[in-house]
């Protein structure tokens, strides 16, 4: 039974569309617009309404909570042991998938479309074959060397009653096979969400066109073949978010070959207790998609990447010994010939029914509340930092 998130404002900022271009919003998370201090009153009663956000393990909001000695000692013994140990490890796992990727696109042109697209994820034979099985090899043992030793994955097998399209023969009749996904849609959680997908199915991200000139990183997204969006961009050059990945979508769903499509519809991470609305952007290809449920549990410190800066959240991740991750893969969601019409019902429904098997509460809030909660909780302005904002 789904539960909706009660005492929410009585004016809540209506979820983010991704239909089209948006204004560019770089704004930190974290960082107050004003330099007023925020009672304890009004913090709590903040808390209660953005409550996707409220971040609850020992470490307390943002990472800041006073710690128990116990607590204390196994912080500093893994800063001075376990935590040069995994940014060594991790580095060079990094270094040797990116020259794995450079060595498999020597003299080979990337694919290129008419909205300035550019990957190698099209890129078939063996150069094809070693970028997709050595990244899904390294990114999982990108993962135990965070402490995600054990994954519990959880497969749900859909009733006899749902319907399953299947494909027309020439002769009329129904084949086997039903129909290819579009997109895998998941709930976000954290930025380790990416490492998760990527060792199981290795999909497409959606991702700022300044990731594709980062060092190192740049390469690997052109061959996991993100795809690039400039929100800010009001040029007739491109064709937004919501055009770009429906044209990925339908090709995910078409073309057997074609890569998958991950898609994080909430366009930002919660504390996994919560599902925000889902932008339709992975809606208005009308094809079916597969939902993926993330969970994170903890005894200490929360995988979440809800209301902490990143190099804090980074840091405190490398310092457990053991991390955790339990995923449920539900069957695969063909829409309905009304859902098809209406891509926010579509959403809606998909949205529903992950809350529901995930047992997470629906929380109709979304980038805007997140905001106000990030300054409140650092109104002062005495310790600014930046949250990442997600642009899918």
């Amino acid at each position: 039974m789904e539960s909706e998130l009660k005492d929410l404002n009585s004016h809540p900022a209506k979820p983010d569309r991704d239909d089209g271009p948006a204004p560019k919003d770089d704004r930190p998370l974290l960082k107050s617009d004003t330099n007023s201090s925020v009672s304890a009153e009004e913090l709590q009663e903040l808390e209660k309404k953005c409550a996707a956000y409220v971040r609850r393990d020992v470490y307390g909001t943002m990472g800041r909570g006073g710690l128990p000695v116990k607590e204390k000692v196994l912080l500093g013994l893994a800063l001075v042991t376990l935590v040069p140990i995994r940014v060594v490890l991790a580095t060079t796992v990094l270094v040797l998938y990116y020259l794995i990727c450079r060595i498999c696109t020597l003299f080979k042109v990337p694919n290129r479309d008419e909205q300035e697209q550019e990957d190698y994820a099209h890129m078939g034979g063996w150069r094809g074959a070693v970028i997709v099985q050595c990244g899904r090899a390294l990114s999982r043992v990108m993962l135990v060397i965070f402490g995600f030793y054990w994954i519990s994955e959880t497969y749900r097998i859909s009733s006899d009653s749902d319907p399953k399209p299947a494909a027309q023969g020439k002769d009329g009749a129904a084949e086997k096979e039903p129909e290819r996904p579009g997109a895998i849609i998941s709930n976000h959680v954290s930025y380790l969400d990416i490492l998760y997908h990527m060792s199981n199915s290795f999909p497409s991200f959606v991702a700022k066109r300044s990731v594709a000139k980062l060092p190192l990183v740049g390469l690997i997204s052109k061959c996991l073949g993100c795809v690039y969006v400039q929100r800010e961009s009001k040029s007739s050059d491109f064709k937004g978010v919501a055009g770009a990945v429906t044209e990925r979508v339908k090709e995910a769903h078409q073309n057997k070959s074609a890569p998958p499509i991950m898609l994080f519809p909430e366009g930002t991470t919660t504390n996994g207790d919560f599902l925000l609305p889902f932008k339709t952007g992975a809606f208005l290809a009308k094809a079916p998609v597969l939902p993926v449920i993330l969970r994170y549990p903890y005894h200490r410190f929360s995988p979440a990447w809800d209301s902490i800066s990143g190099v804090r959240h980074v840091i405190f991740l490398l310092c457990q010994f053991v991390n955790h991750i339990e995923v449920t893969r539900l069957p695969v969601y063909y829409p309905s010939q009304e859902e098809k019409d209406d891509p926010k019902l579509y959403a809606s429904n998909v949205r529903r029914m992950m809350a529901s098997e995930g047992n997470m509460t629906l929380a109709d809030i979304g980038l805007a509340e997140k905001r106000v909660y990030h300054a409140a909780l650092n109104g002062n302005n005495s310790h600014p930092s930046v949250l990442h904002q997600k642009d899918d």
